[in-house]
């Protein structure tokens, strides 16, 4: 079986009988033919492939309607549909609504446009040549191999948090972006925003001192109950791909509780709540603080399973010092469980964030945040009043998804690009490898080794199913 640099044998029959259709009515012209590899003129138009058409695949479609140079040309799911009303993201998805609904989009201007549809990205990244840029929102297990595969191939890449499934591919994932030059993106919206900017400039002003403590929350969590894999062996849905659904993980029957949406309670596909929320919340500290390789982690919980991520869990990390920044212990809540209420806060006065927040804990006061890089505040609330607001040092945003397509027609990088979103995925991901290996745990960042638990290799790096191995 090859590697995931290509796929598996597919045979001229079932490669010409994969549901997939050129764009009618006119001629996408081939981005080599014009100038190269990951070439993208600056008045031409982005040809966008979007990889996972869930709830945030979906999503993504939306915001990018709004770009004007922006064409989605092709959608990728191995699911035709899915019911989502039950859910976070409401409504319908999978590759059929998101097809019909980019369709409809683009049909204002273009009458007969018509987006590709495929079950398999492999395939639609050796068919679709005019494609410039993949846009991965699939469950957490695939999107290193999408975004690795994607970017070998020269294509610019945009990826859902966490970036990736596992530290070791996060590790990866970093160098393979600076091998093949693409133009990167994390889908953190946060780190874009105006607030995170203003937070990283206060902090580096000394607001309220040097930072010795962070603690970061989200009440994310609770998707399954239980113990174990479920034992009811129900029959695959109509339209699901399930085979091509577990991509690189072993294979196990189908049940409705991995998909299509509550697979973030299983370690095999997801990270439970910190890793679908730390890339938010705790963004501001790795970017404000230049958080990097952490000493230890340390990780509790009133229950852990083998199968099943826990429903709520505590998470502590120790950094050491970074140029003229002291050491700071940073601490991670979730499934409802919160910091205590610092002293600095009056009767009546509460944080940022409610459910998602942040707090920086300095040596004068402390700097609290609404959670996906949100507004900054300072207490106690005369601190705030009397403080003086230094200039605008960072680079302000075009908005996030603006940002990527800038830099895939050859503008500076975007600020999530995965050298950033590779360290911050790294950092939370290792929260879920000290919680699953049982003990505190000496991180060498270097060689990516918990130097006294050999036993947490095996969550630093998985294994993957045959024809599924990323390279």
């Amino acid at each position: 079986m090859k590697r995931i640099g290509t796929h598996p044998q597919i045979s001229r029959r079932k490669f010409f009988g994969v549901t997939g259709s050129a764009v009618a009515a006119f001629t996408l012209v081939p981005r080599h033919l014009l100038g190269g590899a990951k070439f993208v003129a600056p008045s031409n138009k982005v040809n966008i492939a979007i990889v996972g058409a869930g709830g945030q695949g979906r999503t993504n479609a939306r915001a990018l309607f709004r770009e004007t140079d922006a064409q989605i040309i092709a959608v990728c799911d191995p699911n035709e549909q899915a019911d989502y009303s039950r859910f976070y993201y409401q409504g319908v998805g999978g590759r059929k609504p998101v097809k019909a609904e980019i369709e409809k989009n683009y049909a204002e201007k273009t009458p007969n446009f018509r987006c590709a549809e495929y079950e398999d990205f492999r395939v639609m990244l050796e068919k679709e040549k005019a494609l410039d840029a993949v846009l991965c929102a699939t469950p957490d297990h695939a999107h290193a191999v999408v975004s690795i595969l994607s970017m070998r191939q020269g294509k610019h890449v945009y990826c859902e948090k966490p970036l990736t499934h596992n530290v070791w591919e996060a590790r990866h994932i970093v160098r393979v972006a600076k091998e093949t030059g693409v133009a990167t993106q994390m889908g953190n919206q946060g780190h874009s925003g105006e607030a995170i900017r203003t937070t990283c400039e206060w902090i580096w002003d000394g607001a309220v001192g040097a930072i010795r403590e962070v603690h970061s929350w989200s009440d994310a969590g609770r998707w399954v109950t239980g113990r174990g894999r479920p034992s009811e062996t129900p029959p695959v849905p109509r339209g699901l791909n399930w085979d091509l659904w577990l991509g690189p993980r072993e294979n196990r029957p189908y049940h409705p509780d991995y998909a299509p949406y509550n697979w973030r309670g299983w370690w095999a596909f997801g990270g439970g709540a910190i890793g679908d929320m730390a890339c938010h919340n705790l963004d501001p500290a790795v970017w404000a603080l230049d958080l990097k390789d952490p000493i230890s982690i340390e990780a509790t919980a009133p229950e852990v399973d083998s199968e099943r991520t826990s429903h709520c869990a505590v998470y502590r990390y120790k950094f050491g010092p970074r140029g003229d920044m002291p050491a700071v212990k940073v601490t991670w809540y979730d499934g409802g469980l919160r910091p205590e209420l610092p002293d600095e806060l009056k009767e009546g006065e509460q944080l940022e964030g409610g459910g998602n927040g942040i707090i920086f804990v300095g040596e004068k006061g402390i700097i609290s945040c609404a959670g996906w890089g949100g507004r900054p505040i300072i207490f106690p609330s005369s601190k705030m009043d009397s403080y003086t607001r230094p200039p605008k040092k960072v680079p302000r945003s075009m908005g996030h998804h603006r940002d990527w397509l800038d830099a895939c027609k050859g503008g500076k990088p975007a600020s999530s690009s995965f050298e950033y979103a590779g360290r911050l995925t790294e950092i939370v991901l290792l929260g879920n490898v000290a919680l699953r290996a049982g003990k505190k745990i000496d991180w060498d960042g270097p060689n990516l080794k918990a130097t006294n638990a050999p036993a947490a290799d095996r969550f630093i790096k998985e294994t993957y199913r045959a024809g599924w191995e990323i390279a």
